[in-house]
């Protein structure tokens, strides 16, 4: 007995021993024998899965799919979405109650920083409830407008919604927005106030602007503090009654949507999957619908929140999968996978994101050129929404003309790529797409189609080619409170804007809806509107098609010749104070030399504004000439280039 006893305190002490040693590398450590009750307890069929299980292979086949629910936490920017999401991780045993637990979900470097979401994320949660266990699928979407496509995406893969609204501030412009595409994509959409712990919180009045804006009634309303964690139990158990089961077969051939992805540069594409039928598991070969490429699975699983590798995924279930796709244009979002010989027809996908600004990209060293293009390769996986087209310039050399959602989607875009890639890049001013109706058949036939789309303003035709020229238009939300509502609408007045509609959504609070020309709200009326409404007012866009107007190019000239990279096109009536705008910012912006410079805004051949600033490049020259050094070609690009390291600062000011 001594013996025995003596040998299994021993084992216990080694295999204790040999764990650390092992946790130290990052092995599995190996699992002592089980007791009798233990061994029996594992034969047991209803097993109850949690944190503590996420080293071993989950099986999912325990999951039915009517104890599956697939949801998404949309809301307006800062209102809790994050932080919901982490109760809700921690709630389901998803992670462990810490107080380092902030925006556990928001995985990038520029999303902590700036403390918004940017990327959806995906997390597969395991709750007990009424003695089932349940599959919750929760993805975490971006609130600010740039990110809309995110959004949508998102949904996709859902079949309802928590609609987070802060009891404070109450609905705001992408609140509204948000519950449309939910409301389009005929989701369930559960109403959650949020912040009730706050000091000036007022949920009822919160709970009337939804009832009048969203006819949803206030009983369904659920009060939380998800800070604190106050009643979010709740919100889980509304989850489960409210929303329904996906409808879906997995007695049927596999049918998976490619909803999103990400690049890794050991495993290569990692794409995050929603089944809508069949099942998938590792060793299978599947076929892409858009390429009709064949892959063999190599791993698939599901995000608790980290990856968990899992034996199979079945149809009604989100979750990760990877099949060894080296290149960065073979995972297509929205693309369908199916089993290889067995092809069924594809998912309906999702509407190609319509770029709204464009910007020129160029390296600040030519010789950079092809480690940013794979950079920029990789990133547009991650960021299916960026467009890119091969550009170039006679002071920059090669580059890109890329386009965006929104202005703080190529700020976040040209983060990412510093941070993520070590890149260093010169970014140009953001214009928006023009477009033009040629007036002549052998210009239709030179062009191959009659409306032309123009996206560098140097390359925008002359009048007497076309009929009419065309711009982008908007249609604006603004939820501002009643007393600043005669300041915003002087605003919009300014900005060519033409009101739509006006309502009141409490006593307080009126929601305006403007079309806006974009280029008049592309760089800085976000900024005008926050600082006429002391912060308060929250504006939201969407795409509203082209309309005729009366558009003309403008040139900036030094010393008489043309500067390509400061051209621009404005409006008719505004060519005047942007030309005025753009030559004084570039007199101040000139280093102070010997030689004086003509700086000109011309429309056509006809001088609109002139300013005189000094010439730095006259006195390189002049320097260069007394010691016999080259001269050649020298003013000609040093002026292009120092001007134009100064360009975005001087047309951001116009």
């Amino acid at each position: 007995m001594w013996t025995l006893a003596g040998q299994g305190c021993w084992r216990r002490c080694a295999l204790a021993a040999w764990a650390t040693r092992a946790a130290r590398r990052g092995l599995p450590a190996p699992r002592p024998a089980p007791t009798r009750g233990a061994a029996a307890e594992s034969k047991a069929p209803d097993r109850s899965y949690s944190s503590a299980d996420r080293k071993e292979k989950i099986d999912m086949s325990r999951f039915p799919v009517e104890n599956t629910r697939n949801f998404s936490i949309i809301a307006h920017v800062d209102h809790g979405k994050s932080t919901l999401a982490d109760r809700l991780l921690e709630l389901t045993g998803a992670i462990d109650k810490t107080k380092n637990n902030k925006q556990v979900l928001d995985k990038l470097q520029v999303e902590r920083e700036r403390g918004i979401t940017v990327k959806a994320q995906t997390a597969s949660l395991f709750y007990d409830y009424e003695g089932k266990q349940y599959l919750l699928n929760l993805i975490d979407t971006p609130g600010h407008v740039d990110f809309s496509y995110e959004v949508s995406r998102s949904l996709s893969a859902c079949q309802g919604v928590l609609l987070v609204v802060d009891a404070n501030e109450g609905i705001q412009a992408q609140t509204v927005a948000n519950f449309f595409l939910a409301f389009e994509a005929q989701l369930s959409v559960i109403p959650v106030i949020n912040k009730i712990d706050l000091k000036n919180a007022d949920p009822e009045r919160v709970e009337k602007q939804i009832e009048k804006v969203f006819d949803i009634p206030s009983d369904e309303c659920i009060k939380i503090s998800a800070k604190l964690g106050t009643n979010v139990e709740s919100v889980l158990q509304a989850v489960i009654k409210r929303i329904p089961p996906p409808k879906v077969h997995r007695k049927n051939p596999l049918r998976a949507l490619v909803f999103d992805s990400t690049f890794d540069q050991y495993r290569g594409v990692i794409a995050n999957v929603a089944l809508f039928d069949g099942v998938v598991s590792k060793g299978d070969k599947i076929v892409s619908a858009h390429t009709q490429k064949t892959y063999e699975v190599n791993e698939v699983g599901v995000l608790n929140p980290n990856e968990q590798p899992t034996h199979k995924l079945y149809a009604g279930q989100v979750g990760y999968l990877i099949a060894g796709m080296k290149d960065v244009t073979e995972a297509q979002i929205g693309d369908t996978l199916y089993l290889h010989k067995q092809p069924v027809e594809p998912l309906p996908g999702f509407k190609s994101a319509k770029p709204m600004v464009f910007a020129g990209m160029y390296p600040i060293d030519q010789s950079e050129y092809n480690n940013l293009k794979s950079a920029i390769e990789k990133l547009t996986l991650n960021d299916s929404s960026v467009t890119v087209h091969r550009d170039s310039s006679l002071a920059l050399g090669a580059g890109w003309r890329l386009g965006f959602l929104g202005l703080l989607h190529m700020e976040v875009f040209n983060q990412r790529l510093e941070q993520e890639y070590n890149a260093s890049v010169i970014l140009t001013t953001p214009t928006v797409p023009y477009k033009a109706v040629l007036s002549s058949a052998k210009l239709i036939k030179e062009y191959r189609e009659k409306e032309i789309t123009i996206i560098n303003p140097a390359q925008f035709p002359d009048k007497s080619k076309v009929t009419e020229y065309l711009e982008p238009i908007v249609l604006g939300t603004i939820i501002t409170p009643d007393e600043y509502t005669g300041k915003i609408m002087m605003l919009c007045q300014a900005r060519r804007a033409v009101q739509k509609n006006m309502m009141y959504i409490d006593q307080n609070r009126i929601m305006l809806k403007y079309l806006f020309p974009l280029n008049e709200i592309v760089v800085d009326f976000y900024d005008s509107l926050k600082s006429l409404s002391s912060g308060y007012a929250s504006f939201d866009y969407e795409d509203a098609g082209y309309q005729t107007a009366e558009l003309v190019k403008m040139d900036i000239l030094l010393n008489g010749n043309i500067v390509e990279e400061l051209v621009t096109v404005v409006h008719k009536d505004k060519a005047y104070s942007a030309g005025k705008a753009i030559c004084e910012r570039l007199k101040d912006s000139l280093p102070r030399q010997l030689f004086e410079i003509a700086i000109q805004a011309a429309l056509g051949s006809k001088i609109i504004a002139r300013e005189t600033g000094k010439d730095g490049t006259r006195k390189i020259k002049s320097s260069r000439k007394k010691t016999g050094g080259p001269v050649s070609g020298l003013t000609s690009d040093l002026g292009h280039t120092k001007v134009y390291s100064k360009a975005e600062i001087i047309k951001n000011g116009s």
